[in-house]
């Protein structure tokens, strides 16, 4: 199962889904779907403006944790 941090980085910068739509231009579906844990793929566009913004790696936003 692959887990994502997208919550947990957003409450460390007190960031709303709409602020982090209007910073990254990604549609808030997909970032409430994420936020929400209930995403079924991730563009890889949307993970490099998520890294940027955030100034993080990949494995701060995913996590894989074996079943």
């Amino acid at each position: 199962m692959v887990k994502c941090h997208l919550s947990t980085l957003m409450g460390r910068h007190k960031m709303k889904i709409a602020d982090v739509s209007r910073e990254t231009e990604l549609n808030r579906s997909t970032i409430t779907a994420m936020y929400n844990e209930d995403v079924k793929r991730v563009d890889v566009e949307a993970i490099d403006k998520l890294c940027k913004l955030f100034n993080c790696q990949v494995s701060d936003i995913f996590e894989y944790i074996e079943e």
